[in-house]
């Protein structure tokens, strides 16, 4: 049976990167013990969740069917309770709630209808972890493969977005080794960055700015030659200094002004 959320919790948190669970199906559920835990960021000695007011679209029904945790009802849609209901309460402890097989009815709110899944907690799930282990283990090969050849200009370029300008100071041999260490902790920036045309260009702009070929102004709106004082070129208001610098360069006059520049550097 399809389903689809339409009637969203108030923001508890707001995590980072928001994750978005697709919803198990009815007909493959196993009846087993489930274990849930809190998203990180959340890791009270106690959290509870809602147990009432919750909705959900049931395309088949056609309408938005209320849901609650019972005590005494075997199912969590109130539409097909019987006789009086006693609320329970869904509450994490340390960040964890272990649900045993017995519980179907609460294992099912949590797994297959709860709007809060996948935002504040999620269900454990060995297989999928296993795979997200995977896919973190090979990036960190392809990253850590990349960096072993990287050119030391390249690798300085990288570490400039981390680091910043204390990357001037450090010899190749220290920047290959914080290069690999970054490749390695941070496997996904790094490629990202690898593949980022702009990287280098910004990496050039700052060099030539340190090496006082080119100066930034004092409010980071323009670029000025540093022995005439002429402007090179203005910021766009809201744009990162190099980052619209190396924009720049990539212009037909900004082309002639980096080949002017690269000769002087070397």
């Amino acid at each position: 049976m399809a389903k689809k959320q339409t009637k969203k919790a108030e923001a508890v948190v707001e995590p980072a990167v928001a994750v978005k669970e697709e919803p198990k199906k009815k007909d493959s559920w196993e009846m087993k013990d489930r274990t849930y835990f809190l998203r990180k960021g959340l890791s009270p000695i106690t959290y509870t969740i809602r147990s009432r007011g919750i909705f959900w679209f049931d395309e088949e029904q056609g309408y938005e069917r209320e849901m609650k945790y019972t005590l005494n009802q075997r199912t969590p849609f109130v539409d097909e309770f019987k006789g009086d209901a006693r609320l329970g309460h869904i509450v994490f402890e340390d960040g964890v709630l272990n649900v045993p097989k017995e519980k179907q009815t609460l294992q099912k709110l949590l797994s297959l209808y709860h709007p809060d899944r996948g935002r504040i907690y999620t269900e454990f799930n060995p297989v999928k972890d296993a795979e997200a282990d995977v896919d973190i283990l090979t990036k960190e090969i392809e990253a850590l493969n990349i960096a072993m050849d990287l050119e030391v200009d390249l690798a300085e370029a990288i570490l400039r977005v981390e680091q910043g300008s204390s990357v001037s100071k450090m010899t190749s041999k220290e920047i290959k080794r914080d290069v690999l260490l970054m490749a390695r902790n941070n496997p996904i920036l790094f490629l990202e960055l690898v593949n980022d045309d702009n990287v280098q260009m910004r990496n050039f702009g700052i060099k030539v700015t340190e090496a006082g070929l080119l100066t930034l102004s004092a409010d980071n709106r323009s670029f000025t030659w540093s022995n005439t004082g002429r402007q090179v070129m203005e910021v766009p208001y809201g744009e990162h200094p190099y980052s619209a610098l190396a924009a720049w360069f990539k212009t037909d006059e900004g082309l002639e002004v980096y080949k002017n520049l690269e000769a002087k550097l070397k």
